[in-house]
């Protein structure tokens, strides 16, 4: 708890200082979770170090690399065209009609009562 002195005045009278709203408590936890995030992927990029791709395993048969052209066609426009034809196929498929028109352009105001005849 801290006690309020004579010296703090004003809000505006004190001197600024960067992060003084922060407390104690959340710098130490924003540094431990900084810490653990550094450690993990420190970790994550030891254990899946390329120096490991070296020596090949048992039953380890790769086959043929693939082309620029191969790989573009696999990992770019496949994935595009799939996207493409299932947005298509809802689009098409759409059964909804509560997308009507509901400006006022298609507003009657006439009355739709028959005249009765006499």
């Amino acid at each position: 708890m801290t006690v309020a002195r004579a010296s703090d005045g004003t809000p505006d009278a004190r001197a600024r200082t960067p992060f003084a709203n922060l407390g104690t408590v959340d710098k130490k936890n924003a540094l431990r979770a900084g810490a653990l995030a550094a450690g993990t992927t420190l970790m994550m990029l030891l254990m899946s170090s390329p120096a490991l791709a070296v020596s090949r395993d048992d039953g380890d048969d790769p086959g043929p690399g693939l082309s620029v052209v191969e790989t573009l066609g696999l990992y770019v426009v496949a994935p595009l065209a799939l996207f493409a034809l299932i947005a298509g196929l809802v689009w098409v498929l759409d059964r909804s009609k509560d997308r009507g028109d509901d400006t006022s352009s298609n507003i009657s105001v006439r009355g739709k009562a028959k005249a009765a005849k006499a």
